[in-house]
C-alpha cells in the first residue's frame, strides 16, 4: 500500500492540490475534463448520472456516473460570451458568430453560394454628440493632429473620449440614448424598407412581394461610452437567400435608402424629469459595398472576422466594469420586506441597493458619472420599465449585442447542434461498443448543480490550457488587423 503524501512543507494551497491531483491514478481524466472545456474560466460543476436502456429487454446498455470521476463531479463550460469573463468560451462564441456572418456572405450552413452575388453592404451607424470630447485626429499620412484642447493625444491616452467640459456634458441624454439604441435600430430597419420602396417608386406591398431585406448586426462601445452598430445588410429575393433579388434592386438603391432611413429614424422620449427629447443617429455614417468575388478591400472573410471580434466585447472596453452593481440581497431596491410586512433597509448594502459603492469603482470620472446617471434615472418612476439601475454598469445599453433577421443565415443554436452532433460521432468512432438503435433505447438522466469554478490545483491546469490556446490564436492571427 502506497504511503500518503506528506505535503506539510508545501506552502501553496494550489500547488499542494495540484500535487495530490498529479498522484491520482486517473490524473489523465482530470486533465481531459479541463482540456475539453478549453480551460473555461468558471466552469459549472455537475453531479449526477445517465443511463441508456434497451426498452425491448429493459436492460442497461450504457451508463455514466460522476461517482466514477476522480473528482466526483463533471465540469461543463460556462458559455459566457464576454472575453473579459471567459476568454475560452468567448472564443467559441466568436467562432460561431464568424461562421454565422460569413455564411450569409459566402454561403454554407444551408445558405447557397450564390448569395455572394446579392447586393451586400457593410454599414456603421453611430451615436450623436452629447458634448465635445477629447479625440485623436490624424492626417492621411498618419500625422497626429492637436485635439480641440490643444494636446496631441497618444493612442492610449485615458482622456480620449472624455468630455472637454464635464459640467456641460449631457450625461442624461447619453445614457438614455444607449437605453433606446436597440429600439432605434428597430425603427431604422422599418424606415429602411419604406425608403427603399420610395426610392424604387413602388409600394411597400409590391416591394415585399419582390424582395427581402436581410441583415446581421453587432454593437460596439466607443471610448466615450456610447454604442454604435456595425451591420451587414443584404438584398434577397422574396423567399430569402436562396433566390436573387430583381436586377433593379441594386447596391446603390440600398445605399440611398440607408442614408434616408438614418435621418428619418427618430425616437421621442418624454418625462417630467427631462421634458421631451428626440434621439436619432449621429451624422457619421459609413456605407461600404462588400466585394462579390473576394478580391476587393472589404471581403467576406474580413467583414465576418470584424463582426465576430466585437461580438465578444462589451461595455468594459469603454472603461466600465463587467459586472452588475445591483446588491444581490435586495436586487438593487435598497430594502427588504421584513416579517411584519414593512420595508427594512437592506443590511448588506445599507439601503443604497449597490453591491459596491459607485464612488469606489476603479473607473474614469467620466464613466463613473455615466454609471451614476444611469442608476439615478433608473429609479425614476417614468423610466422604471427601462431598468437602468440593472444596466448601469452597461452605461444604460440594454439591447442585444448581436442580432440578425430570420432569413439572413443559420442560427447560433443550429451551429451548436452541429458541433454537438460532431462530438457525438467522434465519441462513437472511438467506442468499441455496438451501435444503438435510437428507436428502441431510452436515456434516463439525473443531474444536479454543485458549484462553479475549479479547485486550486485545477485552476493551475486550466491557466496553462488557456495560455496554450491564446498563444496558438496569437500566432494564427498575427499580422491580420481584421482578426
Amino acid at each position: 500500500m502506497k504511503a500518503p503524501l506528506d505535503l506539510r512543507h508545501v506552502a501553496s494551497l494550489a500547488l499542494r492540490d495540484l500535487i495530490e491531483l498529479a498522484h491520482h491514478p486517473d490524473f489523465d481524466r482530470v486533465q481531459d475534463q479541463i482540456n475539453r472545456i478549453r480551460g473555461c474560466t468558471r466552469p459549472v460543476q455537475l453531479v449526477g448520472s445517465t443511463e441508456t436502456r434497451d426498452t425491448a429487454t429493459d436492460t442497461v446498455v450504457r451508463s455514466y456516473s460522476t461517482a466514477d470521476e476522480p473528482t466526483g463531479r463533471l465540469l461543463t463550460a460556462c458559455g459566457n460570451r464576454r472575453s473579459s469573463r471567459c476568454p475560452s468560451c468567448s472564443r467559441l462564441y466568436a467562432a460561431d458568430t464568424y461562421h454565422l456572418i460569413r455564411a450569409g456572405l459566402s454561403g454554407g450552413k444551408s445558405v447557397p453560394e450564390t448569395v455572394r452575388t446579392h447586393p451586400r453592404l457593410f454599414v456603421t451607424l453611430t451615436a450623436p454628440s452629447f458634448g465635445p470630447v477629447h479625440n485623436r485626429r490624424t492626417t492621411d499620412a498618419g500625422k497626429n493632429l492637436p485635439c480641440r484642447c490643444g494636446t496631441r493625444h497618444a493612442a492610449d491616452d485615458p482622456a480620449l473620449g472624455t468630455p472637454l467640459s464635464p459640467t456641460t456634458y449631457d450625461y442624461t441624454g447619453a445614457v438614455l440614448w444607449n437605453a433606446h439604441a436597440g429600439a432605434l435600430w428597430a425603427r431604422f430597419t422599418t424606415y429602411l424598407r419604406r425608403e427603399l420602396a420610395a426610392h424604387l417608386d413602388m409600394t411597400q406591398k409590391a416591394l415585399n412581394a419582390a424582395l427581402r431585406v436581410s441583415f446581421a448586426k453587432v454593437a460596439e462601445y466607443q471610448r466615450r461610452g456610447l454604442v454604435h452598430f456595425h451591420a451587414v445588410i443584404r438584398l434577397d429575393g422574396p423567399e430569402g437567400s436562396n433566390e436573387p433579388p430583381p436586377r433593379w434592386a441594386t447596391a446603390d438603391a440600398l445605399t440611398q435608402a440607408i442614408k434616408a432611413a438614418r435621418k428619418r429614424a427618430v425616437l421621442t422620449v418624454a418625462s417630467d424629469a427631462i421634458g421631451e427629447r428626440e434621439f436619432g443617429w449621429g451624422r457619421q455614417l459609413r456605407v461600404d459595398e462588400i466585394a462579390a468575388l473576394g478580391d476587393g478591400e472589404l471581403t467576406d472573410q474580413k467583414v465576418a472576422a470584424y463582426v465576430a471580434k466585437y461580438a465578444t466585447k462589451s461595455a468594459e472596453d469603454s472603461g466600465t466594469v463587467d459586472r452588475s452593481l445591483r446588491c444581490p440581497h435586495c436586487a438593487g431596491r435598497g430594502y427588504q420586506r421584513g416579517p411584519d410586512g414593512f420595508r427594512d433597509l437592506c443590511g448588506q448594502c445599507e439601503g443604497t441597493g449597490q453591491s459596491e459603492p459607485i464612488a469606489d469603482l476603479p473607473v474614469h470620472s467620466h464613466v463613473r458619472q455615466m454609471i451614476r446617471t444611469a442608476w439615478n434615472l433608473g429609479h425614476l418612476p417614468e423610466f422604471a420599465e427601462l431598468k437602468l439601475w440593472k444596466w448601469a454598469h452597461m452605461l444604460g445599453f440594454r439591447g442585444h449585442f448581436s442580432s440578425k433577421s430570420r432569413r439572413y443565415s443559420t442560427t447560433l443554436s443550429a451551429l451548436r447542434d452541429i458541433r454537438r452532433t460532431w462530438r457525438t460521432e467522434q465519441a462513437r468512432a472511438t467506442d468499441d461498443r455496438p451501435e444503438l438503435d435510437e428507436e428502441t433505447t431510452l436515456v434516463v438522466s439525473h443531474w444536479q448543480y454543485l458549484a462553479s469554478g475549479y479547485s486550486p490545483g485545477e485552476e493551475l491546469l486550466a491557466a496553462q490550457v488557456r495560455h496554450d490556446i491564446a498563444q496558438s490564436e496569437r500566432l494564427k492571427t498575427e499580422g491580420n488587423p481584421w482578426l
